[in-house]
């Protein structure tokens, strides 16, 4: 089994400073790879310093288009995602190998609270959580760790869904279970991060309400649009017997609110089948 150590970076020449040396040693023969995003500082020559492979953009692409092109670059029968910040420790790869030969497809490392960057981002992610374990019916611990081991072939199968900004853990994730392949998740310790985080709260907090709905969309459209149509249509008939009650008529108001329980339920068939369709394997 061949590995190949995925890290995107955009700024990141102090984390690799402490990053690389602390991979090489845990990690002699696995090919290293150091996909840099636009940076403007000495990334990419500190990551090719230290006998990375890099792979450059003239401009900032997001942290999902390095992931893609990182993966596509890779020789590895495996794939390990990390950060190239500082924050994921190197010693943590091995027993997340470990784990993968126990059948698995994908094993992700799951942050504690503490791990978390801020009280609202953990409020966040544990919301995502739970969301995402009601949908698959599964116990998803890290929805958005990035900190990731799978097999190459695996996840080359959905690198076309896959984001080019922050949500590719989330996308990853969320194939993996609708296609049936395993995933395990174990308990890793986060470090405080080197440099700048690059996330901006509000442009990136609009973007990661959208995950929610796509959580559903990826998984299964209809328990995301049959409850909305059934809401509409119990307001639609809740309407309807007050007016009739208390006008004793069939107001135009009910008549839209079951219109929109029919077309939303409709809506949510077709998506059920789009999304089959979308993770059919290529003949």
């Amino acid at each position: 089994m061949t590995i190949s150590v995925i890290l995107p970076a955009k700024n990141e020449a102090e984390g690799l400073r402490r990053t690389l040396p602390a991979l090489r040693e845990r990690m002699p023969h696995a090919e290293i790879i150091v996909v840099d995003d636009g940076s403007t500082d000495a990334t990419a020559e500190v990551a090719a310093s230290f006998g990375a492979k890099v792979l450059s953009s003239p401009y900032s692409m997001g942290n999902g288009a390095a992931i893609k092109r990182g993966a596509r670059a890779a020789a590895g029968d495996v794939l390990v995602f990390m950060d190239a910040d500082g924050q994921h420790d190197p010693a943590c790869i091995a027993p997340l190998l470990e784990t993968l030969e126990q059948g698995y497809d994908m094993v992700v490392g799951a942050r504690d609270w503490a791990g978390q960057a801020g009280v609202h981002r953990g409020a966040a992610n544990a919301f995502y959580n739970w969301l995402a374990s009601r949908m698959t019916g599964f116990d998803v611990k890290d929805l958005t760790s990035g900190f990731r081991a799978v097999r190459a072939e695996r996840f080359r199968e959905f690198i076309h869904l896959l984001p080019n900004g922050f949500s590719y853990p989330t996308t990853s994730t969320m194939a993996f279970f609708r296609s049936a392949y395993p995933v395990a998740y174990m308990p890793i310790p986060v470090a405080k991060r080197l440099g700048k985080s690059h996330i901006r709260p509000i442009r990136d907090g609009i973007r990661f309400l959208l995950i929610i709905f796509k959580i559903a969309t990826l998984y299964s459209p209809l328990k995301l649009f049959a409850p909305t149509a059934i809401t509409f249509f119990m307001i639609g008939l809740g309407y309807y017997g007050y007016t009739f009650t208390t006008q004793g008529r069939f107001t135009n108001m009910s008549a839209l609110l079951f219109s929109a329980s029919v077309i939303v339920f409709l809506i949510g068939l077709i998506s059920e089948q789009i999304t089959s369709l979308t993770y059919k394997r290529d003949a």
